[in-house]
C-alpha cells in the first residue's frame, strides 16, 4: 500500500464530540480533508451545524446531532443516527470538554463532578457505544483527547485546574487499559495530549498568563494546523500497528525536565 492510501480516510465515517468549535472543528475539518465523512455532535447544536455547512460546502457528507456527552441516552442517539446515515462508525475523537478554575482546596464539589463526567466519564460512555459497533464490523479507531497537564502537576500560579489534570490524566490511563482491551478486535484506542492551544476554555487563560508562554520551548501556542496531522495518523490505516499511545502535540513542553 503506497503512503497517500496509509493516510486516505475515503470512505470511512468520524464521529467528533464537540466538533463545532475549537479543537475539534479543527480536527473535524482534517478528518474530512483526508476523505471522510464527519459527525458532529455537542450540546451547542447550532454551532455543529455551522461546521457541518462549511464542509459540506466542500463536498463532504456531514451530519450535525445534539449531544449531552454525559447522557447515555443521548450518545446511543448519535451512534443511532450515524449509523442509519452512513452504516458504518470508523472513528471516534472524545473531545468534548470542560474546566474550573479555583484553588485545590476552594473547588466546589458540584465543578469537580461537572469536569469529571465531562471529561471522562463521557470517554467512557461515547467509547463503549461505539465500540460495540466497531466490533461488528471488525475495525475501528478511537482517539482520545487528553493534555499535557494530564502528565503531572502544575504549580497553582501557571494552572490552578486540579480538575482538569486529574480528568486528563484518568484519559491517558483509560486509554492504555482499553486499547488492550480492544486490540484483538482490531480496534486502536490512542489519546492525543494537546499542549496550550487558544480554545473557548483556555483563551482568556493564555492571554493574561504569560508565564504560560515563558514554557513553551517553541514560544508560541499551538494553531489551527498543529492537530490536524496527529488526528489523521491515528485515524487512518497508517497507525494499525499504534495502540495505546498518548501523542503529544505541545511545542515542547514535555520535553523540560
Amino acid at each position: 500500500m503506497d503512503l497517500f492510501e496509509l493516510f486516505n480516510l475515503k470512505g470511512k465515517t468520524a464521529i467528533v464530540t464537540g466538533g463545532g468549535k475549537g479543537l475539534g472543528a479543527q480536527m473535524a475539518a482534517a478528518l474530512a480533508e483526508a476523505g471522510s465523512n464527519v459527525v458532529l455532535c455537542s450540546r451547542d447544536l447550532k454551532a455543529c451545524q455551522s461546521m457541518a455547512e462549511s464542509l459540506e460546502s466542500r463536498g463532504v457528507k456531514t451530519l450535525a446531532v445534539q449531544c449531552d456527552v454525559t447522557k447515555k441516552q443521548d450518545i446511543q442517539h448519535v451512534i443511532d443516527e450515524t449509523l442509519k446515515e452512513f452504516g458504518q462508525i470508523d472513528i471516534l475523537v472524545n473531545n468534548s470538554g470542560t474546566s474550573w478554575i479555583a484553588p485545590a482546596l476552594e473547588l466546589p464539589e458540584d465543578k469537580w463532578d461537572k469536569v469529571m463526567n465531562v471529561n471522562m466519564k463521557a470517554v467512557f460512555l461515547f467509547s463503549q457505544a461505539a465500540a460495540k459497533a466497531m466490533m461488528a464490523q471488525g475495525s475501528g479507531k478511537i482517539v482520545n483527547i487528553a493534555s499535557v497537564t494530564g502528565f503531572g502537576g502544575t504549580q497553582p500560579e501557571l494552572l490552578d485546574t486540579i480538575a482538569y489534570n486529574t480528568s486528563k490524566g484518568a484519559v491517558m490511563t483509560f486509554t492504555k487499559d482499553l486499547a488492550a482491551k480492544l486490540a484483538r478486535h482490531n480496534i486502536q484506542v490512542n489519546a492525543i495530549a494537546p499542549g496550550f492551544f487558544p480554545t473557548k476554555i483556555s483563551k482568556k487563560i493564555l492571554e493574561s498568563n504569560t508565564a504560560i508562554l515563558k514554557q513553551i520551548p517553541a514560544r508560541r501556542f499551538g494553531d489551527d494546523d498543529d492537530l490536524k496531522g496527529a488526528v489523521v495518523f491515528l485515524a487512518s490505516r497508517a497507525s494499525d500497528y499504534v495502540s495505546g499511545h498518548v501523542l503529544v502535540v505541545d511545542g515542547g513542553i514535555s520535553s523540560l525536565v
